[in-house]
Formats: C-alpha cells, sequence, structure tokens
C-alpha cells in the first residue's frame, strides 16, 4: 500500500480537499479559508489523485487542551501537500495570509506546526500500519501565500525569501512567499532546491 494511500485512509475525508479538473485534462486544487475573509488560492498542474493528498491541516483541533503555548507550539499552517508521484516525494506546507501576513514568527510557528503534524501522522503509519518506511525520504517545502487577491497576478520574489530556523534537520529551512492566487504545484515543489 502506498504513502498517500495510507494517508487517505488514515485522514477523514473531511479533513481533505479534493482535486478538481481545470477543463483541460490536468488536475488543480482550490485552497480555501472560511469566510470571513473568504479567499482562495489555486494550485494548478497537481498530480494524479493516487499520487497525492491535500490536508486541510486548520480542521485538526487545537493541542492548547495539553500544551500551554507560549512557544507557538499550538499553531500550524493552513494546508499540508503530500505527493509522491514516482518521481518525487514532497511534503508542501502552505500558510496562506489575505493581506500583507503576520509576522515573520508567527508564519514560521505555523509553517513548524505543520512540520510537526506530519510528524505525527509519519509515527501513526510506522506505528499502527507497521510500515516502518512511512513517509520517508521526502522533502519538505514551506510556503507562504500573501497579498491573496483575484486582480493581482502571481508574484515570485525571491529577494523576500526567509529562513524557517527550526529542529527540521537541524539546519536553516528556506520558507517561500509568494503573493497572488494561482500557482504551479512543480514550482512550489521545485523552488527550494
Amino acid at each position: 500500500m502506498s504513502d498517500i494511500a495510507i494517508l487517505k485512509e488514515m485522514i477523514k475525508e473531511s479533513a481533505t480537499v479534493n482535486l478538481e479538473d481545470d477543463g483541460y485534462g490536468k488536475n488543480k486544487v482550490i485552497l480555501r479559508e472560511p469566510s470571513p475573509p473568504n479567499y482562495y488560492v489555486t494550485i494548478n498542474g497537481m498530480p494524479n489523485d493516487d499520487d497525492v493528498i491535500i490536508i486541510n491541516a486548520d480542521k485538526f483541533k487545537s493541542p492548547d487542551t495539553i500544551f500551554q503555548g507560549n512557544h507557538g507550539e499550538c499553531k500550524r499552517a493552513d494546508f499540508v501537500i503530500i505527493a509522491d508521484t514516482g518521481k518525487k516525494k514532497i511534503i508542501i506546507c502552505i500558510e496562506m495570509k489575505v493581506g500583507k501576513g503576520g509576522t515573520q514568527s508567527d508564519i514560521i510557528e505555523q509553517l513548524t506546526g505543520a512540520y510537526c503534524f506530519v510528524a505525527y501522522c509519519r509515527e501513526i503509519g510506522q506505528s499502527f500500519w507497521k510500515q516502518p518506511n512511512f513517509l520517508k525520504d521526502y522533502e519538505c517545502r514551506f510556503v507562504s501565500i500573501k497579498d491573496i487577491t483575484r486582480k493581482k497576478a502571481t508574484r515570485i520574489d525571491q529577494n523576500h525569501d526567509f529562513y524557517l530556523d527550526t529542529f527540521i534537520k537541524n539546519k536553516n529551512i528556506k520558507v517561500l512567499k509568494r503573493s497572488g492566487a494561482s500557482f504551479q504545484f512543480n514550482d512550489l515543489a521545485q523552488a527550494q532546491q
């Protein structure tokens, strides 16, 4: 059983986002934030349904009944995309902001929380599905999307990327800052290599 199949068995369908046809025979996903402020981002060129799962990480209840939350440990990003296309194994943690967004440290805490959610899923798969290599060898990408409006073209500004200094592999991880409302999956998946 593939990692994606296990995740689809593990994660409730109500916590996932379905792929859609883009009208040209390709897949896309629309990541929606509920109202207010009711905005969305479209990612085109998504892998086939059997190769990807899109998780709405906001559906994961805050662990604030257990943790104090003084260090951001109760936060998480909006969405996590996990894909295994046979050519690449990728995890993309996405935080979306309609305007200029929160502070850099707030965004870093949210992206780190999403990474911890994935680590939790990894442990569940390894322990309860008895798959010792579950979600191993995946590359992780962190993306912050801001200024989401319908009238702006996508802007990729390499000069405004920042780094997520955290426990993840004991090194700085580049966080891609993007503006706009439409992106290509491969651009997000390959941008940090």
